[in-house]
């Protein structure tokens, strides 16, 4: 699993999330939408996600534990490279 593209944004003070990105899987799979986000504990990622009809975020990107805590790590990685 690698990290294909990695977007920072400005922070304006606006919003709390600091960047977009993409992965791509070992298969060769391109998934689009992941997001690291400026929460009151520090950085974190959020999957892709979409609002349902009540309202509310579902994501769309269900990763097990251990993929998902190794994604954000590499993401925080990346992210600390491009955002010098």
């Amino acid at each position: 699993m690698k990290i294909i593209r990695m977007n920072p944004l400005k922070s304006d003070g606006g919003g709390k999330t600091a960047a977009f990105f993409d992965i791509q899987t070992n298969d060769g799979i391109t998934i689009k939408g992941f997001r690291l986000v400026n929460g009151s504990s520090g950085m974190f990622m959020s999957s892709p996600d979409q609002k349902g009809k009540d309202g509310k975020y579902y994501e769309t990107v269900i990763l097990p534990k251990e993929m998902k805590s190794e994604l954000e790590k590499l993401a925080l990685e990346e992210f600390s490279k491009t955002n010098r």
